[in-house]
């Protein structure tokens, strides 16, 4: 409690994240934005005991988008302020039987989180039914809270854990070789996308290790306040990642790359040295795909013997708030789309701002999530493009989502996949 009062401390309480946070956009509420949660917190050993309900209620009416504190002029990490309180509160309050379920007993364990999802997988037609212009999208086929109002994306068929993956290189690009860290979305509802990036990896000449199974990064652990279950992923997954050598660890994933760099760092447990200074260099290694094959590889591909070569697809980009705002990565994806020759690059406006998604907080407040995401939808359409890419599989779920319900023709892809699109083949796997 008194480190976090002392990092509440720090806050001037000078307002500048009321102009850059989405929710107070859409709410107008001053207890939306970081200042009104950080004087909350000013008083929580107090709030705590008197009303531990609304005091959790509070935090948790947040995107943790990251906004205020890239726009804080004293760099107050209150993303990493919000976490460390929820996991107080929960701490105080217990856990509650449907989060024990989900995070102790299914999360924690990699192995029974894969069979659990591909029984659903198995079983899903029963609930969700085939719905809008993507082939991938879906709706529910009974009343449910969750489901009923949103066009959502079916779990894979086949998902990336279980496809006979070759990771080895095609050709040899001096000793380098990269760690794929697949995360929970790509794995499940994206498999497709990983695939694309080991492909691409392997035309680069790139030898790319798969570690299995592979859990959550777990960032919806620390968001639901289960300090005690992430501690347990992040020491598997250093584990797992350990056991051969690697140059770099690349994700497809804005959150797990956000989530590995800066989150598992700081909330390393300061009492395990040798655990920190391990995550230390982990996180020193870790990228975005489009910061490893721009920065780092400097990649470029074959143009094709396309006779339309003229016809350009215009493409627009959508940047995920931990790609940009945790990370400061958005002139990488940019320069990925720049270098496939089929595509024409077109700047929406607002193109940093928030979709929505927050991840559970499109579960809990679907409505103010889509009032965000309406906004994004609308800069979308006035670019012109046909189609928006990101760098995140969660902004493609909330993108798809409200293209779906705007009757919008326009397609989601992640931004690899245009890159690749006509110029890198899939490779042999057998």
């Amino acid at each position: 409690m008194k480190s976090l009062e002392s990092q509440v401390a720090q806050c001037s309480r000078c307002g500048m994240c009321q102009a850059v946070c989405p929710l107070y956009t859409a709410t107008g509420r001053e207890s939306d934005v970081a200042r009104g949660k950080l004087v909350l917190l000013d008083g929580l050993m107090k709030e705590m005991f008197e009303n531990p309900e609304g005091v959790s209620e509070r935090l948790n009416h947040c995107l943790l988008c990251g906004s205020c504190a890239a726009g804080c002029p004293r760099n107050v990490n209150t993303l990493e302020i919000f976490l460390n309180a929820r996991s107080i509160i929960s701490e105080y309050r217990g856990l509650s039987p449907v989060k024990k379920m989900i995070f102790r007993r299914i999360m924690a364990n990699p192995n029974r989180f894969n069979r659990v999802f591909d029984w659903g997988s198995k079983f899903q037609h029963i609930f969700i039914k085939p719905a809008g212009i993507e082939p991938d999208s879906s709706c529910s086929r009974l009343f449910s809270p969750l489901l009923s109002k949103r066009r959502i994306v079916p779990l894979a068929s086949t998902p990336f854990h279980n496809m006979k993956i070759s990771a080895g290189a095609e050709t040899s690009h001096g000793s380098i070789r990269v760690a794929f860290f697949v995360g929970c979305l790509l794995d499940k509802l994206f498999p497709e996308v990983a695939k694309v990036i080991v492909d691409v990896l392997k035309y680069h000449g790139i030898d790319v290790f798969i570690p299995q199974p592979q859990g959550c990064c777990g960032l919806p652990l620390l968001s639901g306040g289960d300090r005690e279950t992430y501690n347990r992923l992040v020491e598997y997954h250093i584990r797992l990642f350990s056991a051969q050598r690697f140059d770099y660890l690349v994700t497809g994933c804005a959150t797990c790359t956000a989530t590995i760099k800066k989150l598992w760092p700081a909330m390393a447990e300061t009492g395990a040295l040798q655990t920190k200074e391990i995550i230390d260099r982990l996180s020193d290694r870790t990228c975005d795909i489009s910061q490893f094959l721009v920065n780092i590889m400097r990649t470029s591909i074959t143009p094709d013997k396309n006779p339309h070569k003229n016809l350009k697809i215009p493409v627009t980009f959508h940047d995920p708030c931990h790609l940009r705002k945790t990370l400061n990565i958005y002139q990488e994806p940019r320069r990925m789309i720049g270098k496939n020759p089929k595509y024409i690059f077109t700047e929406m406006p607002e193109a940093d701002a928030c979709c929505g998604m927050g991840g559970s907080f499109n579960l809990s407040y679907y409505g103010l999530s889509s009032d965000i995401g309406k906004r994004k939808i609308e800069n979308i359409v006035a670019s012109g493009a046909s189609v928006v890419a990101t760098g995140c599989p969660a902004c493609m779920i909330q993108l798809k989502d409200m293209l779906a319900k705007a009757e919008s023709a326009i397609i989601v892809k992640h931004v690899i996949e245009v890159y690749a699109d006509g110029h890198i083949q899939t490779v042999d796997r057998s």
